[in-house]
């Protein structure tokens, strides 16, 4: 542990970007930059749609707290721009963070770690309608249409037919070039925070409607969040495990949260792990944190102190190479 004599190191809040969670990102970088002031570090809100990526260096920051949801900042671009520089920054590497934003790469990834998530099928914006009724028939209805690389429910639908699923597919395609339609699981929605190498309390979100969507989650009053929900015993600690494992199969670090649903006979499945979560009045993660008897103020100082205890230094000039799309067909 430092001294608190000692000057604390210089944290550049990089929030906003240009992806379509702009708005969510804006909200997230002046909470964690009012948080990390109250603590004592030295603060500097840095909007990257406004901002030069080579102003991102060691003369103007120590550490990189990165709060820009969506692509670019999700997806390991910022990420590799911050280890060509030698920037230490927070959450996960590269790598993961790419993994974690492909759906389909994600998917293949808890697959291989046995762990249970919904049947689906890749559908890419040059096919023809048949082909992707066709690819679509392999999941059946309900199912669920989104994008391949969004988060936050970005262009998010379910779907009872094939008539619904044509315009489902056209509008994650505004978002990427490459559509999921997923296996639509009924039942109860669970997040669990993992925070370093322990998960947080389970939450469960309660909302009307059978999907959460963009609009539910933020807005405030349209979920509520339980904490630690009633489940079957034994359950919680298996929920949990499932969620570890998921950050850990991707190989994620810092923190991250793991989204779950569970199924009519209490069987989870993963649906995705967020490296970036929110961290706005109406997020997850700072709510599961609290019920850990973490407040806002030390997660985000924990976020910053695992980030400065990693010290990531870049392996060579050279950006990493791409981590290659994988195509699925339904397991």
């Amino acid at each position: 542990m430092r001294r608190s004599c000692q000057r604390k190191e210089r944290v550049g809040v990089v929030y906003g970007g240009i992806s379509a969670e702009r708005e969510v990102s804006l909200k997230s970088g002046v909470a964690v930059a009012e948080a990390l002031g109250n603590a004592g570090y030295p603060v500097d809100l840095i909007d990257l749609r406004d901002t030069s990526l080579g102003e991102l260096t060691l003369d103007r920051m120590d550490v990189a707290f990165n709060v820009v949801h969506g692509t670019f900042g999700e997806d390991g671009g910022l990420q590799s721009v911050l280890e060509v520089l030698g920037v230490p920054y927070t959450h996960s590497g590269v790598t993961a963070s790419r993994l974690a934003m492909d759906k389909s790469a994600s998917k293949a990834c808890f697959r291989r770690a046995g762990l249970p998530t919904p049947a689906s099928v890749e559908i890419e914006a040059q096919w023809a309608s048949e082909r992707r009724l066709a690819a679509a028939a392999l999941v059946g209805f309900p199912a669920v249409v989104k994008p391949a690389s969004q988060g936050s429910s970005v262009g998010v639908n379910l779907v009872w037919s094939n008539e619904e699923l044509n315009a489902a597919i056209a509008h994650a395609l505004e978002f990427d070039e490459r559509a999921i339609v997923e296996e639509f699981i009924p039942g109860r929605e669970l997040t669990v925070g993992i925070l370093g190498d322990r998960p947080l309390p389970i939450v469960e979100l309660l909302y009307r409607g059978p999907i959460f969507t963009w609009n539910i989650k933020y807005t405030a009053g349209q979920a509520e969040h339980i904490i630690n929900p009633a489940l079957p015993h034994g359950l919680a600690d298996h929920v949990a495990g499932l969620a570890l494992r998921a950050h850990s199969a991707l190989g994620c670090r810092g923190c991250s949260r793991v989204d779950l649903r569970l199924d009519r006979n209490n069987e989870p499945f993963i649906l995705e792990v967020n490296t970036i979560p929110g961290m706005t009045g109406t997020s997850l993660l700072p709510d599961a944190a609290k019920a850990a008897g973490i407040s806002f103020t030390e997660l985000c100082v924990s976020v910053v102190e695992a980030a400065l205890g990693t010290r990531r230094r870049p392996a060579s000039r050279r950006l990493p190479r791409e981590v290659p799309t994988l195509a699925l067909a339904r397991a």
